[in-house]
C-alpha cells in the first residue's frame, strides 16, 4: 500500500507531478487516450467519440452548457454561469489542440472551450448525472432551454 510518506507514493507522486525545468506537467501514464474516431453529425446536433472499444454521442446542447471555459464555467465551482437557451445549438467547426484535446465552435459564437479528452469522455459517460443537474438548474432559475425570441412592438397602420 503506497501512504503519503512512503517510498512508493513519492515515486508515484513524482512522476504525475511536473518535473521539468520549463513547468510543462507531465501527462499521467493513465490518463485518457486519445479517441480513435471523432464524427458529429449535424442533423441530430450529437459528437460521437470512440475511446478503444466504447462510443459515446454526445448532444451539442450538453457540450456547450458544460463547455470548460472560465467564460462558462468561471474560475471555481461557485462562479458557474447557467447557460440558457442552447436546446438548438449547433457546432460549427471542430479543432485539434495538440494531442490532448479539441476545441469547440457554436453556432452562438461560443469558441472558448478546450474539451481534453478525460473530460470528454466523463462528460459523455455521465450523460444522465449531468442532464439532471442542468435541468434542475434550470427550474430553479426559472429559465428555459429554448433561445429567447426577442418581439418588437407592432403598430398597425390605421
Amino acid at each position: 500500500m503506497s501512504t503519503p510518506g512512503s517510498r512508493r507514493w513519492s515515486a508515484i507522486r513524482t512522476c504525475r507531478v511536473t518535473s521539468s525545468d520549463t513547468g510543462h506537467r507531465q501527462r499521467d501514464r493513465n490518463a485518457m487516450q486519445r479517441p480513435s474516431h471523432i464524427n458529429y453529425q449535424r442533423k441530430s446536433r450529437m459528437l460521437s467519440l470512440v475511446f478503444g472499444t466504447e462510443e459515446l454521442r454526445i448532444p451539442a446542447e450538453l457540450l456547450r452548457v458544460y463547455s470548460p471555459s472560465a467564460e462558462v464555467r468561471g474560475h471555481a465551482d461557485s462562479e458557474r454561469k447557467l447557460q440558457t437557451g442552447k436546446k438548438y445549438v449547433a457546432i460549427t467547426e471542430i479543432e485539434p489542440v495538440g494531442n490532448y484535446a479539441i476545441r469547440l465552435v457554436f453556432d452562438d459564437g461560443h469558441d472558448s472551450g478546450i474539451y481534453a479528452w478525460d473530460y470528454l469522455h466523463e462528460l459523455g459517460s455521465r450523460q444522465e448525472q449531468r442532464w439532471q443537474t442542468y435541468f434542475t438548474e434550470l427550474r430553479e432559475a426559472n429559465a428555459s432551454r429554448l433561445p429567447a425570441i426577442s418581439v418588437g412592438q407592432w403598430n398597425p397602420k390605421a
